[in-house]
């Protein structure tokens, strides 16, 4: 299994590549899983379902099967986020795991960067970036800069530069 992340401010169109980097990845025969790290406080369920009651019952874990899909929450109750590698540990075994977020992990990233957005890159304060795929005039200095709009490339450049996790 591999792992490769995504980075880039809010905004700068993150899930909009992903939304055409992971067909591109499966075109080419790989199985591809996300983990996505938010700092904001997220409810995956609805308020008032079986599920849900039960995580406010104090269940450490619920798992919710359905006819098309599965999902566990896993409630922190106050500890500390985990890190990445156990993260990757619960992922099933696929061939790519992208990741969004984690900024201070050493691992190769792909940053996302607009011009128009007029903010600052966060290369080379974030660690792992190992090239940025740009709309607009690449800020100078840059380590491997790509197209934006060029989803192949930038598949090139994930399977190239993907590590081990």
């Amino acid at each position: 299994m591999k792992v490769f992340g995504i980075a880039g401010y809010s905004g700068m169109g993150k899930t909009t590549l992903l939304e055409r980097l992971v067909p591109e990845l499966r075109a080419r025969g790989l199985v591809v899983s996300l983990i996505k790290h938010s700092h904001k406080a997220i409810e995956i369920d609805r308020p008032g379902k079986d599920s849900w009651r039960a995580r406010q019952a104090g269940c450490q874990e619920v798992l919710l099967l359905g006819e098309d899909r599965w999902a566990l929450m896993h409630e922190l109750r106050g500890d500390p986020e985990p890190p990445l590698p156990y993260l990757l540990s619960r992922i099933q075994r696929c061939d790519l795991v992208l990741v969004e977020g984690f900024k201070g992990g050493d691992f190769p990233k792909l940053e996302v960067w607009r011009e128009s957005e007029g903010k600052p890159t966060l290369w080379p304060d974030w660690p792992g970036i190992v090239a940025l795929a740009v709309e607009g005039r690449p800020p100078a200095e840059v380590p491997r800069v790509l197209a934006l709009s060029d989803t192949q490339a930038i598949a090139d450049c994930v399977l190239e530069s993907a590590a081990s996790a």
